[in-house]
């Protein structure tokens, strides 16, 4: 995201309590993957929250049980690296205004190469502000007459990297989600596209002002009540939202997913046959327009509403993915968990079911990201919660097979 404020680090880390009972079939020692596209490394910051309770009265993950339950009626996303800080923050409080011309940051050989790939499709952008100069992205802010833009690039670090192919399609990806939205406009609040040179892998769009919802992955400190309820409400409309069908692509191979993560033994052979089971009984179940990479540093909290960037991952997955991805960074909020797994379970038991295979796979998927050698206190605080938020989950899938 193209946030204009630095990741603040917390000042205390919170105590994580323990689960309702034991983590149950915790993964063996991990094992190479099988050969395949590599899978590149997405950054964490190993932010420390704490496991909340599983209320009384309800079943794990806060979902009715089968029987007040309502009647029924490709590819595997990247883990991808940070992208390094952002090279001139206004502080929290700070009035807005426009940004001081920063040449130190704009003068080193990857900005120059980035800005100069800009001016081939906007002559007119003038650069202000370096937010962001990592690995995979470069993100300048600067201004095409009187509006403000965000030109993104991909980094010339890129090119030198084993997932460089990996990194230009979900680049290429992300330019024609663009596209598309100028064609279908979704009903939701997203940068308006202003240029885009595809075969450079270059975006220039609109700036829109807005704080991120959280600076990390896994934030501290959760946002309050009111902006949940609208980021979730705008989730769910655009979830809702059925564009032209030839518009946007499966972008999950679900099957192949569960093969990946029990082969090297996150999920066992009773967890991979329960999700399995799940998904046959999904076989007809419609697919939903999802985000795809729903963290709330991929929102911005803006005075006319939540707006969506990023959108790399955009495509069609089963009901209730980007609930499942904010489910699982929201463990410091038990209330807004409670409030998605009630979005989750209110389509009925196969948007239920749909919801607890996403769930599953995206937990998988963090502690793939987390549970690394060399991990420090907190972040093996954050890995001990995501085994608690896995044991939760899997428990949810039996009694969902159970049911079947």
């Amino acid at each position: 995201m193209y946030s204009s404020a630095t990741t603040p680090t917390p000042t205390a880390t919170r105590t994580a309590l323990r689960p309702p009972t034991a983590a149950a079939g915790r993964p063996g020692p991990k094992q190479a993957p099988p050969a395949s596209r590599p899978v590149a490394p997405r950054g964490v910051e190993g932010r420390a929250t704490d496991t909340r309770v599983v209320p009384t009265g309800r079943t794990a993950l806060g979902l009715r049980g089968p029987e007040t339950a309502p009647p029924v009626g490709g590819r595997i996303p990247l883990a991808r690296q940070a992208d390094g800080q952002v090279l001139r923050a206004r502080r929290p409080g700070q009035p807005g205004g426009p940004e001081r011309i920063d040449p130190s940051a704009l003068q080193t050989p990857s900005v120059r190469a980035a800005l100069a790939s800009v001016a081939r499709i906007c002559p007119a952008f003038t650069p202000r502000q370096v937010l962001r100069e990592g690995s995979r992205h470069i993100l300048v802010a600067g201004t095409i007459g009187r509006a403000p833009v965000v030109a993104k690039c991909l980094a010339p670090q890129a090119v030198r990297s084993e997932y460089f192919e990996q990194l230009v399609a979900d680049f290429h990806h992300e330019v024609a989600v663009y596209r598309a939205f100028v064609r279908h406009r979704p009903p939701v609040r997203l940068p308006r596209l202003v240029a885009a040179d595809h075969d450079r892998c270059v975006l220039v769009m609109e700036r829109v002002p807005g704080r991120p919802a959280a600076r990390e992955r896994h934030p501290v400190n959760a946002p309050t009540p009111g902006e949940v309820r609208a980021l979730l409400t705008a989730v769910r409309t655009l979830n809702l939202w059925r564009p032209p069908t030839d518009v946007f692509q499966p972008r999950l191979d679900y099957q192949l997913e569960i093969a990946r993560y029990h082969s090297v033994g996150q999920l066992t052979d009773r967890d991979a046959g329960d999700l399995r089971g799940l998904l046959h009984g999904l076989g007809h179940t419609p697919l939903q327009l999802c985000h795809g990479d729903a963290l709330l540093s991929n929102m911005l909290l803006a005075p006319s509403g939540p707006v969506l960037v990023d959108w790399e991952q955009a495509g069609w997955y089963l009901p209730g993915y980007d609930l499942a991805v904010l489910w699982s960074v929201l463990s410091g909020d038990s209330a807004a968990r409670r409030q998605i797994s009630q979005l989750a379970q209110s389509g009925g038991t196969m948007a239920r079911d749909a919801f607890l295979v996403n769930l599953v796979l995206v937990l998988m998927r963090e502690i793939r990201l987390y549970d690394v050698p060399g991990a420090g206190e907190e972040q093996r605080i954050m890995i001990r919660r995501l085994y608690d938020d896995a044991a939760l989950a899997r428990r949810a899938v039996r009694a969902a097979v159970g049911t079947r």
